[in-house]
């Protein structure tokens, strides 16, 4: 019973949390609300703390979004994204030496190892990031802080940003194809793009999400009719995502960063206007409108800027190609590119 209590006591606050930000108009409410509300929940009751999330739940909230992106995809949409992939590349990249310049810069100034510093500037994932620092002798606690301070940097910061910049001139459209015709045992293909996330997790980075997104983009794209989930579905699945933040960070773990978080803080906004810029020169040589644009190059998560694409007008297609592309590059090149680059510059320096 204890176990149960500490499983849907989170929710409920989940719930109350995204409904408040809902009704206050906050970019993914859904996401944000509980993840603040529980934020602000275990640094105040931590007599409390004893929260948990069966990771059931979080992954088949992964497949749910996954199947919803992968809806949103046309033939027309690879053709389009299909030129733009080498560009893209060579973008990611100087955005990747952006952020090992911002971490050297910041080892120079305060009292924090480079290795350290690099990893906690590096818009990749927070685990991948930790475990790859582990292997070079990092300090990977200070690694976890870090990452933590600019992934919520970059989920607060980015998806209000490109809402109030392009949301008043441009309709929202939905990340859902509707099909109403559709048979309900149509959705045993959904549960065919949920059972190959679950084939590939061992193997792609966020397979939960990026397996069920590419087999139902390939099964819409060959004509299938697929269903649509409920709007409660989306948005539970969504509330499961936030809480899932909430559990993972708390004031604590802020805290214990001390100053050095506003250095970190700094580095993630310069980096967001880097890709904001890039973003926009990519809008002068490309078909690809600003805000879709801007979406695909911003150090964010693939769920959290597809969500935002479709709340301002975008294209939730080429968004989630692209940030797929990226957040590939990153999870399977980066960190060994770098444990290889920083092992090098180690062993030089040993033998001068």
């Amino acid at each position: 019973m204890n176990k149960i209590k500490a499983t849907i006591f989170p929710y409920i606050i989940g719930f109350l949390g995204g409904y408040i930000f809902h009704l206050c108009h906050i970019p993914l409410a859904w996401i944000l609300g509980p993840m603040t509300f529980l934020i602000l929940w275990r640094s105040i009751f931590t007599n409390y703390d004893q929260f948990s999330q069966p990771i059931i739940l979080k992954n088949i909230s992964f497949i749910i979004l996954g199947i919803s992106f992968g809806l949103s995809f046309t033939k027309e949409t690879f053709l389009l994204v299909g030129p733009y992939i080498l560009p893209f590349l060579v973008v990611t990249i100087l955005l990747i030496i952006i952020s090992v310049i911002n971490g050297v810069l910041i080892s120079k100034i305060v009292n924090i190892d480079r290795n350290t510093s690099i990893f906690a500037s590096i818009p990749g994932g927070l685990t991948e990031m930790v475990a790859a620092s582990e292997s070079v002798r990092a300090n990977s606690s200070l690694v976890t802080i870090f990452q933590t301070v600019r992934l919520l940097t970059v989920v607060f910061l980015v998806p209000f940003t490109i809402q109030h910049m392009f949301s008043t001139n441009q309709i929202a459209q939905t990340i859902v194809t509707t099909d109403v015709n559709t048979s309900n045992l149509a959705f045993g293909w959904h549960i065919l793009a949920g059972l190959v996330g679950w084939s590939l997790r061992k193997i792609l980075p966020a397979a939960f999400v990026i397996g069920p997104l590419l087999t139902t983009a390939l099964l819409n794209i060959i004509g299938l009719n697929l269903p649509v989930f409920h709007d409660f579905f989306l948005v539970f699945a969504q509330v499961s995502i936030g809480v899932g933040f909430g559990l993972m960070i708390t004031f604590q773990d802020l805290k214990s960063g001390g100053k050095y978080c506003g250095l970190y803080l700094l580095s993630t906004i310069l980096l967001i206007g880097a890709s904001f810029g890039f973003g926009y020169v990519f809008t002068l040589i490309t078909d690809i409108d600003i805000g879709t644009a801007m979406l695909s190059f911003a150090p964010g998560g693939l769920v959290e800027m597809v969500l935002t694409s479709s709340t301002i007008g975008a294209d939730p297609a080429i968004v989630s190609s692209l940030q797929f592309i990226r957040l590939i590059f990153i999870i399977s090149f980066v960190p060994s590119i770098l444990k290889f680059s920083i092992s090098k510059v180690q062993n030089k320096h040993l033998s001068t």
